[in-house]
């Protein structure tokens, strides 16, 4: 819902009445990841997308009888090749969406998830979407130290219910991640294929990733942008202040004057495992510093611009200030993939696609040199599920 907070906002604090669509499951080649929304007002109004329109009707007309009748419903979208127009999604995979009916004021967690959502604060949304009739739909909305909403005042096992859905939405949280939780009414983890359990989808809804992009350069000003278009948080860092400018650089989030490795010193607590850093100054007096230490750091990607030579001039400059190979072999450098890149726009572009694959697991082959998974990712938590099964 993060996509499209804005808008629910809008309409919540109108008081309208709305029903959120979201993908909570996919398999195969599904369009959408889970936790892509699609919501619909009561006048019939739209907004975010749940399959890039493969089942977009459908899911319309479910929230549309949400809203009506005040119930929650969970749905499953799959290919069929009996009729060429039934609902169905042509790319072979399944979707799975929960949609379910919202009214202002009448739910303390959706009320207060919104209200985080739309100001940016860390929050997970858990929400029932199968187990018992009673259950389905109920909301605890989870911030780092406080949480809101109750599945039930009921009996004590809900009360286990609701502590451990707590405590992994909170962990979820922690981690960035979204997904399902499955959990007995005791509070005990469990497998979806067992009876008498819970399925929570728990959504986290995070700050946008930080994209970190050290040095003032033409080449910075395409790897931003490109970087805004991906959804990421973008500063750029430069100790020459003639270079660092707003004006430059019109589409950063922030444009810094210090020196590299001194600026990421003072941002330790605002980066994460998703936080990507583009050191384009290939100049060893800002980049040795600088990669020294983000080279330690639990950083998702490191990418250094410059020539072979510079390369591996680099390589010897960090082994000699004490970085192991280990820590060498997370640098991407030279950063970008061979795309036969030559303009600054170029250069973003093949910067921006070694990031999505790193990120992914792409093999940075055409797709159509391969009949494989086009999904990388969720192929590898497939078979993740399938080895923890199987252990």
């Amino acid at each position: 819902m993060q996509d499209i907070a804005e808008q629910l906002q809008a309409w919540h604090a109108s008081g309208r009445s709305f029903a959120v669509a979201t993908v909570v499951g996919v398999s195969g080649s599904a369009p959408r990841d889970p936790g892509a929304a699609l919501a619909v007002d009561a006048a019939g109004e739209a907004v975010g997308s749940v399959s890039g329109g493969c089942v977009e009707g459908a899911v319309y007309e479910l929230c549309q009888e949400a809203v009506t009748t005040g119930r929650p419903v969970l749905e499953r979208f799959g290919y069929s090749d009996e009729d060429a127009f039934a609902v169905g999604l042509t790319c072979g995979g399944v979707l799975d969406v929960f949609v379910q009916p919202i009214t202002p004021g009448a739910d303390p967690a959706m009320d207060a998830g919104i209200a985080y959502i739309a100001s940016g604060t860390p929050v997970a949304l858990a929400r029932v979407i199968e187990g018992p009739a009673a259950l389905v739909g109920a909301t605890v909305a989870v911030t780092a130290d406080s949480h809101h909403g109750r599945l039930s005042p009921a009996p004590t096992t809900t009360g286990a219910l609701e502590r451990a859905a707590v405590a992994e939405a909170r962990a979820m949280l922690d981690a960035g991640r979204t997904g399902k939780v499955v959990l007995g009414l005791d509070g005990r983890p469990c497998d979806e294929e067992e009876l008498g359990t819970v399925t929570f989808f728990v959504e986290s809804y995070v700050p946008a990733p930080r994209m970190l992009v050290f040095g003032a350069i033409d080449f910075a000003a395409a790897v931003v942008r490109i970087g805004k278009f991906l959804g990421y948080h973008v500063t750029v860092c430069d100790a020459r202040p003639v270079f660092a400018t707003a004006r430059r650089f019109p589409d950063a989030d922030e444009v810094v004057v210090d020196w590299p490795h001194r600026y990421l010193d003072s941002q330790l607590d605002r980066i994460d495992g998703r936080t990507v850093l583009c050191v384009l100054t290939h100049d060893a007096k800002f980049d040795i510093p600088l990669l020294e230490r983000a080279l330690r750091l639990p950083v998702g990607f490191v990418g250094a611009m410059g020539s072979r030579r510079t390369h591996r001039d680099r390589n010897a400059r960090l082994r000699e200030v004490g970085l192991t190979n280990a820590e060498i072999g997370r640098l991407r450098s030279p950063i970008g993939l061979d795309l036969g890149a030559r303009t600054p726009e170029e250069t973003a572009v093949s910067v921006a696609a070694e990031i999505v694959a790193h990120r992914r697991g792409g093999s940075c082959l055409p797709l159509s040199a391969g009949d494989g998974p086009i999904h990388h990712d969720l192929a590898r938590a497939q078979e993740d599920k399938a080895r923890s099964h199987a252990a």
